[in-house]
C-alpha cells in the first residue's frame, strides 16, 4: 500500500510511526522540511483514505496542538511476517505430530472456522459471501447440468500453501462443511491452475474419518 503513496507521504507515515503518541501539524513540517499548508493537504487525503487519524491534543500554553497518529489500517501496511512465523508453527507442529495428524488438524481447523460462521447447512452463494470476506474473491460458477462449483481467484493462504500444501485442507473442510458434504478440489493454484476450483459432494458415510 505505501509504495502507491507519494515519497512525501511516505514520509509523514514514517515519522508518524516514529511518535506513536502523535505529531503536530509544526511537528511534521518541521521533520520533513515543508509548509504547513503541504502538511495539512497532505494529512486530508491521508486521513481519507484511512491511513491517518487525529488523536489527542497537546497543551502549549495557548491554544491546545491537534495531534495526528497512524491508523491501525496503516500500521499493518509497514511490512509484517506472519507468513515467517506461520511457517515455523506449522514446521514445529509438523515435528511434533506428524503429517497424518497434522492434516486432521488443519481439517478440525477449517470446521471450526465454518461452526463459528454458521450453525446450519447453506448453499454455494452463501459459502462464497463468507469467503469474500475473509478476501478470497471467490464466486459460484455453473459449469455444466447447472451443477455450481465454487471459483476463488485469490488463495488467502497462497505463500504459506506453497511451502505446505497440507494447509489447503482447511479450506477443503471449510466449504464442506458449510455445504454439508465433501468438496472436491478441481483445480489448484499451487498446481498450475489460474484459479482454486472447488465443487461439493454428497457427503458419504464416515467421511470425517478417512
Amino acid at each position: 500500500m505505501l509504495e502507491g503513496l507519494g515519497r512525501t507521504q511516505q514520509d509523514l507515515l514514517h515519522a508518524l510511526l516514529y511518535e506513536p503518541a502523535g505529531m503536530s501539524i509544526d511537528d511534521l513540517a518541521h521533520s520533513l522540511a515543508i509548509t504547513r499548508t503541504a502538511v495539512r493537504q497532505h494529512l486530508a487525503a491521508l486521513e481519507r483514505d484511512g491511513l491517518v487519524m487525529r488523536g489527542g491534543t497537546r497543551p502549549t500554553g495557548r491554544r491546545p496542538e491537534q495531534l495526528h497518529q497512524l491508523t491501525e489500517q496503516a500500521k499493518e501496511a509497514f511490512p509484517r511476517q506472519y507468513p515467517l512465523l506461520a511457517n515455523l508453527l506449522i514446521e514445529e507442529v509438523a515435528g511434533l505430530m506428524g503429517a497424518d495428524a497434522l492434516k486432521d488438524l488443519m481439517r478440525n481447523l477449517g470446521r471450526k472456522m465454518a461452526g463459528d460462521l454458521e450453525h446450519h447447512v447453506v448453499d454455494e452463494a452463501r459459502i462464497v459471501e463468507h469467503m469474500n470476506r475473509a478476501g478470497y474473491q471467490a464466486e459460484v460458477f455453473f459449469r455444466s447440468a447447472d451443477e455450481p462449483q465454487i471459483v476463488a481467484h485469490n488463495c488467502v493462504f497462497h505463500h504459506l500453501a506453497k511451502v505446505h500444501p497440507v494447509v489447503c485442507e482447511l479450506d477443503l473442510a471449510l466449504i464442506g462443511t458449510l455445504g454439508g458434504g465433501e468438496t472436491e478440489h478441481l483445480e489448484c493454484m499451487l498446481r498450475g491452475g489460474n484459479v482454486c476450483r472447488f465443487a461439493l459432494k454428497a457427503e458419504t458415510p464416515h467421511s470425517h474419518d478417512q
